[in-house]
């Protein structure tokens, strides 16, 4: 299978800038490479051309090592540790950091506390680090090159006034006289490593051996006690030699020539695990973090996983107790089935874990305990214990619990009552049912549940594009929520209003916010951390601005939400004993789906309000046109029907954008409002029904990947009402047009051209014009927008199957 490059989608229209079409996954890690940089790469700095007290960076940097040489000789851990409490630093962590912040402090002056947290900072060898708490949900992720230190003699304690090395010391008691630390993007990414080559490179040993000293590190022929292990990837063809396999079984990891490359560019180590060449040889698998590969590879590895746990009755796949017959334990109306996330980006962790007790008829009870990465079970930490006694294993269970959380157990569990505590787990309240990408119908399935079915052919096929794991699937891939350990389509009602809430919150905050700079930061960073700590990502990231949340927060809650509709609708079809599921599912529902006939009035004017409407999609250097496969027919129980809303004033047929895992419960339930008020196009005007008069607009729903290029626009009728607004810039608050139930049109950049407009069921405008630029060329808006915040005025009416086809490659116009 080969994944190919994807698009990015929201409930948030694009603004129409190419540069902005980038997955999330090239987004986070363009983030993440970015992040205290100003730029991914900056040039290297002539740091001896800078001045310090009247000498060279250069030459202060061999005075710091000849005094550390010093003062290692002759001051022991302890008494560094007695010199950093003296001065009101922190003395707690290993022998090696007390050693490191020890010397920073005698040398360049005791640190300031961090000025976003007041925790303490700490050299972590290419800038400063903050290691304090910014809030119960996060670390703090502030960073400096240049940390305040404070003007003030140091205080030295009796032992080192009376060790070799006093005089040394007292040098650099002055304020004045101390040197100031120049902290440039290094040229040592290699700095305290020690690193073995093997084998055939591109370059010779020698070549990489003087580079790999000139930046910091060491080379050594063994592979004993050495970060890592150079290899070519042929070696793995050749099975590779005694020192590879000496390299796997110590743990060592075996990296290409590219992780030296890539940590030379971009002056800073390269995690080891994103160039891992031979991990998944060994027995137990690859043990990758899905947010350490590379984007193609992690969505093969999800699109192939089978989801371990799809609900809260679900045993978990990893315990193999299900095979036996096991179910979770039940006792005065509690399952012992839990699930938790913790996102904590300052301390680099993300990780899930998994509680149950499962009961094995014939058997004793057992508790499954299991807690990391996703995507690296080897590296898990996992158990699976029988008790005889109940009593026992549901005491161990509240005990992991509250050891986990920090919170009583039967409070969550009876009341959900919770309260987050700094680096603990916090529970994903997961539904009783099961999640659709196990309960929906498997590749296998499709085809004869196809042929059983009574309904007309081609709704049959419709049912069976909604009925299956693939859109869900891909959708939860696409928006990174994808871990096979956790049932993100069986979410609870609570989890959900919980995410939509803590959203909310958020954005009302930072509208109103008045701090700036790295205070700011700090606010967006806990918002991400604690949003990925409720919604479990396999590669978080912090949130820079209103764009990427309405990506990815508000899009994907959203459709995380239509996907847990979907999944109760669908329920198990695999173990469906009925001799047409899709019938049923269709009769669920409740909905009209008949296919138009192609011949009819109808379907040549949504052909041609397409043709007119929409524009090639552009990914990459390719664009995408569409052609149009089927047109149904549909007619909703939920919301105003068709001939309701025809009874209202100043409507229109027009376009509203949706992924096909959002259709199941639009058809369901009807449309739903936009979950947030955000500025930018999509939710510019508030928690409204958006709609637009351009196909090119909803197709950027539709078209999510290359790999799946059949995709869905809607055709709604949509009344204005009487009052229309017409607004190009997004208000400072959308309450009142959301209390008065206004139609906002919002003024794109295109337009139809109204003079070929046609009337349809003699009073219903079909704005099918050509596209034509519009008056308002400033506007952040590239086509129409409509919204309007009563669900009865909006009806669905048609279900456009289309497909997305490659059209030329595009050049750029520099080539």
């Amino acid at each position: 299978m080969k994944v190919h490059e994807k698009r990015s989608h929201s409930h948030a229209h694009g603004t129409g800038d190419e540069e902005k079409i980038m997955t999330r996954k090239q987004k986070a890690d363009q983030l993440k490479s970015n992040e205290g940089k100003g730029s991914p790469k900056k040039p290297k700095l002539e740091a001896d051309n800078d001045q310090h007290n009247g000498k060279a960076t250069t030459e202060v940097a061999k005075e710091f090592e000849e005094f550390c040489k010093s003062v290692r000789e002759h001051l022991s851990v302890a008494q560094m540790r007695e010199i950093l409490e003296a001065n009101g630093q922190d003395s707690s962590g290993s022998d090696a950091s007390v050693v490191i912040k020890c010397l920073d402090m005698l040398f360049y002056g005791p640190l300031e506390k961090c000025q976003i947290c007041n925790g303490d900072l700490e050299f972590d060898g290419n800038r400063y680090s903050c290691k304090g708490t910014y809030s119960e949900w996060s670390s703090c992720v502030y960073k400096t090159r240049s940390p305040a230190r404070k003007q003030e003699p140091l205080k030295l304690p009796d032992s080192v006034l009376n060790s070799p090395v006093a005089e040394l010391v007292k040098k650099y008691e002055d304020p004045k006289l101390r040197p100031h630390r120049y902290v440039g993007v290094t040229d040592k990414p290699f700095l305290g490593m020690m690193i073995s080559l093997m084998g055939r490179l591109s370059r010779t040993h020698q070549y990489w051996k003087t580079k790999i000293e000139k930046h910091g590190g060491t080379v050594s022929n063994s592979v004993v006690g050495v970060t890592c292990l150079v290899a070519s990837p042929a070696e793995r063809e050749r099975g590779g030699s005694s020192k590879l396999v000496e390299a796997m079984e110590r743990g060592v990891r075996v990296v290409s020539e590219a992780w030296l490359l890539d940590s030379i560019e971009k002056q800073e180590a390269q995690p080891l695990e994103a160039y891992d060449i031979v991990t998944d040889l060994a027995v137990d698998g690859k043990g990758i973090p899905w947010d350490k590969q590379v984007p193609e590879e992690h969505a093969i590895e999800s699109l192939s996983a089978e989801l371990k746990l799809y609900g809260k009755r679900g045993v978990y796949k990893d315990t193999r107790l299900q095979e036996q017959g096991g179910q979770i334990f039940e006792e005065d109306g509690i399952l012992y089935n839990c699930v938790f996330s913790l996102c904590d980006q300052g301390g680099a962790i993300n990780e899930y874990c998994i509680m149950q007790l499962v009961k094995v008829p014939d058997s004793n009870l057992h508790l499954y305990y299991k807690k990391g990465r996703v995507g690296d079970d080897p590296n898990a930490e996992e158990r699976l214990e029988e008790w005889k006694d109940v009593d026992g294993a549901v005491k161990e269970f509240v005990r992991l619990f509250e050891e986990v959380t920090g919170n009583e157990f039967e409070p969550w569990e009876r009341e959900k009552k919770f309260q987050k505590k700094p680096l603990k787990f916090y529970p994903i309240d997961i539904d009783d049912g099961v999640d659709v990408r196990c309960g929906g119908l498997g590749l296998r399935q499709l085809g004869v549940a196809a042929a059983h079915c009574k309904l007309e052919p081609m709704v049959a096929n419709f049912m069976k594009v909604i009925c299956g794991q693939e859109i869900y699937k891909y959708a939860l891939m696409e928006m990174d929520l994808d871990a096979p350990d956790l049932p993100m389509g069986m979410l609870s009602n609570v989890h959900l209003k919980r995410c939509e809430e803590v959203l909310q919150e958020f954005i009302e905050k930072v509208k109103s916010m008045k701090e700036s700079g790295p205070k700011a930061e700090a606010v967006w960073s806990d918002f991400s951390q604690r949003w990925f700590t409720l919604m479990h990502s396999s590669r978080p990231f912090i949130f820079r601005d209103y764009q990427e949340l309405a990506d990815h927060a508000a899009a994907s809650f959203e459709c995380v939400r239509d996907i847990v509709v979907a999944s109760h609708m669908i329920g198990h079809m695999g173990d469906d004993t009925l001799d047409d599921p899709l019938s049923d599912r269709y009769k669920k529902i409740g909905c009209s789906i008949s296919p138009l006939d192609k011949d009819s009035e109808d379907y040549k004017m949504i052909l041609n309000y397409v043709e007119k409407t929409y524009e090639p999609v552009k990914l990459a250097d390719i664009e995408y046109g569409i052609s149009v496969e089927n047109i149904f027919n549909v007619e909703t129980k939920e919301g105003p029907s068709f001939d309701e809303v025809k009874k209202l004033p100043n409507k229109r047929l027009l376009w509203c954008g949706t992924r096909s895992s959002n259709l199941l419960r639009h058809l369901h339930k009807g449309f739903l409002p936009a979950s947030c008020s955000l500025p930018v196009p999509g939710y510019m005007f508030g928690k409204g029904i958006v709609c637009s008069d351009a196909a090119a607009e909803a197709a950027r729903y539709g078209f999510t990947a290359v790999d799946r290029p059949e995709g869905f626009l809607v055709l709604a009728v949509f009344s204005q009402g009487e009052e229309i607004v017409e607004l190009k810039n997004p208000p400072e608050d959308t309450k009142p047009l959301e209390e008065k139930k206004v139609c906002v049109k919002g003024l794109g950049r295109k337009k139809p051209d109204e003079s070929e407009y046609i009337d349809w069921k003699d009073d219903i405008k079909v704005p099918c014009g050509s596209l034509i630029p519009s008056e308002h060329q400033d506007s952040p808006l590239e086509y129409n927008e409509y919204t309007v915040y009563d669900p009865r005025q909006v009806s669905m009416r048609f279900l456009v199957g289309v497909k997305f086809e490659e059209k030329d490659t595009v050049m750029d116009a520099q080539d």
